[in-house]
């Protein structure tokens, strides 16, 4: 008799084996970010996440295809708070309603993202996984960019997808490099400088 088709949750990867049971999932997930924040850019081990969670190496494999899609799914269960996508007829409020709640949510999970990215740039599938919760991200954001290009509270010629370049690049700047705060005021700052008239 073959096993139940695994039921795939959207953040992560296909897997073979049996259903995974909800508790030891949660538990490694949550060792998974545990080690992960604190690991410095040190490589998470799948031996070090199966010891914290108390599984076995082979219980993580039949689940999971690669490390990175651990860690992956792992940052994306925390990051589960949903950013703000606001409607409200004004780009100035809608945009700095999203980005004082993604920068909130960065500044909550610093670690943890800088852990990933480290982990993205050792392996293939984090990597591959990384690209994809960043598109999500920017996706949300191009449409609520669009809205206020469409009533005209930016210029037709606005070039969007600069703009999310230069909103999420000072955002991986100040979590990856200078390490400075995320906060409310360099939301507000940062909206008052993209939606300013020329």
């Amino acid at each position: 008799m073959s096993p139940d088709p695994p039921h795939v949750p959207a953040a992560s990867r296909p897997h073979t084996g049996r259903r995974r049971n909800p508790a030891v999932r949660q538990a490694v997930l949550d060792r998974a970010a545990d080690l992960l924040a604190r690991s410095e850019g040190i490589a998470v081990s799948i031996d070090a996440i199966a010891q914290a969670a108390g599984v076995s190496k082979h219980t993580i494999y039949r689940w999971w295809p690669s490390k990175g899609a651990v860690l992956l799914e792992a940052v994306v269960e925390r990051a589960q708070e949903e950013v703000t996508i606001p409607d409200t007829g004004a780009l100035a409020t809608d945009l700095e309603t999203f980005l004082a709640d993604t920068f909130r949510a960065v500044e909550r999970e610093g670690a943890l993202l800088r852990g990933l990215m480290a982990e993205a740039l050792r392996e293939t599938t984090a990597a591959q996984g990384m690209r994809e919760f960043v598109a999500a991200r920017r996706n949300e954001l191009r449409a609520l960019l669009m809205r206020g290009q469409e009533r005209g509270e930016l210029p037709a010629e606005t070039d969007l997808e600069l703009t999310m370049d230069q909103i999420y690049g000072l955002m991986w700047y100040r979590l990856l490099i200078a390490q400075s705060p995320l906060t409310a005021g360099v939301a507000a700052e940062l909206t008052r400088a993209i939606t300013r008239p020329a």
